[in-house]
């Protein structure tokens, strides 16, 4: 838990509106404080209003628009504070006598009640999980194959209630939200035999089966999510571990899903941008090309309607930097002229490799790099195909004659 909020009122335009909003709270232990009404959102947490309870604890937020459906919170301070679910009824009664979630009640909205009772079940699940997990750590094979039934069965009870909420509160917040983290998983026994029994061949299954399915609970159409600890998260997983990381395999699935999501524009938003930065700032060897593909098709064509000119500005500037040095390009040509006197056309050199380098004498770095390239790769693979346009940068012959 943050041991803060974030004080932002105005600058998410969050409020929906047609109908009225009307919170009461009934917290006796924050009898005459000031307590928040806070907000997820991309996973920070934003207060949204504030009030101050009377002596028995109790208030009432109050607006005349709605707030977007998602997950909320009320704080106190950071050793007293609990999560909720906000739907599609904003006015109901929320009840808890020590800021527990375990002790929360509300009234008045059936699909936030139906969250609270999710989440005691859910917490019961997880604590039956850890006990069998436990058990299994000393079982024999017998047991251990018992202990793996009942493992099974809390994964059925676990899809019986979603399936549950989902006839009982059908396109309804509530439903997407309880599995929307699920990925499902690989079940091996579905595999051909010699997959099952090769760890390479198995591993690229589930790995195959991982992408494919990755956001097969997560609707990330659905700018509800938005307002919900993990949106961020489950992008950032899906963009860096989940998609092999290489420029012609990500370039694909990125472009895909920004153009589904295109018609949803905070999610547009959110999704362009956080490419866009991910890829200018990747360590991975070639992603600049995504942020050049990006730039060019959202922002610098207009789409982006987010965007200023002074960040225009330096994306232009950043895409004419880039794209001329993008792996697989073709150099700009160069014709310089050599210590003998005679003009070099680069593009003229004939040879399989070309290795274009820029030094200067009086640079440390240059100064141990370019002996080393020179003992090290050049003098081994020159008669391999390799050769060496190295350039000068200054105009002092004397010392490019030392150096």
């Amino acid at each position: 838990m943050q041991k803060y909020i974030s004080i932002l009122l105005f600058l998410i335009p969050s409020l929906i509106t047609g109908q009225s909003l009307q919170l009461q709270v009934n917290l006796p232990e924050a009898s005459g404080r000031e307590i928040y009404l806070a907000q997820y959102y991309l996973g920070n947490i934003y207060a949204k209003d504030t009030i101050q309870t009377d002596e028995e604890g109790r208030g009432i937020f109050k607006a005349d628009t709605l707030l977007p459906q998602g997950l909320y919170k009320i704080y106190m301070d950071e050793n007293n504070h609990f999560n909720f679910l906000l739907g599609s009824n904003q006015q109901f009664l929320i009840q808890n006598e020590s800021f527990q979630s375990e002790n929360l009640k509300i009234e008045g909205s059936a699909e936030a009640e139906a969250f609270v009772e999710y989440t005691v079940f859910l917490k019961n699940l997880q604590q039956k999980n850890a006990e069998i997990r436990k058990q299994m750590e000393t079982a024999n094979d017998t047991e251990r194959q018992n202990f793996l039934n009942e493992l099974d069965e809390l994964t059925t009870q676990l899809y019986n209630y979603w399936d549950d909420l989902e006839k009982e509160f059908h396109d309804s917040f509530l439903a997407k939200f309880v599995k929307a983290n699920h990925v499902p998983a690989l079940k091996v026994s579905t595999l051909p035999e010699e997959v099952q029994k090769n760890d390479t061949l198995l591993q690229n299954a589930r790995f195959y089966f991982q992408q494919k399915h990755f956001w097969d609970n997560f609707d990330y159409t659905d700018e509800r999510f938005l307002y919900t600890p993990f949106f961020k998260n489950k992008l950032e997983t899906w963009f860096t571990k989940v998609l092999y990381q290489n420029y012609d395999s990500v370039k694909t699935p990125v472009f895909n899903f920004i153009e589904e999501v295109k018609p949803h524009p905070r999610i547009f938003q959110f999704a362009t941008s956080y490419f866009l930065n991910n890829s200018i700032n990747s360590n991975i060897m070639g992603m600049d090309a995504l942020f050049v593909d990006i730039a060019r098709k959202y922002y610098l064509s207009g789409e982006a309607f987010w965007a200023t000119e002074e960040s225009l500005g330096k994306i232009r500037e950043n895409v004419l930097f880039a794209e001329n040095n993008l792996i697989g390009k073709t150099a700009p040509n160069l014709t310089l002229e050599s210590f003998d006197g005679e003009y070099v056309n680069l593009h003229q050199i004939d040879a399989k490799y070309t290795l274009v380098v820029i030094y200067e004498p009086n640079c440390s770095h240059c100064r141990t790099f370019v002996p080393a390239l020179y003992n090290d790769v050049y003098q081994p693979f020159k008669n391999k195909g390799l050769e060496v346009f190295a350039i000068y940068t200054m105009d002092d012959k004397e010392e490019w004659s030392d150096f």
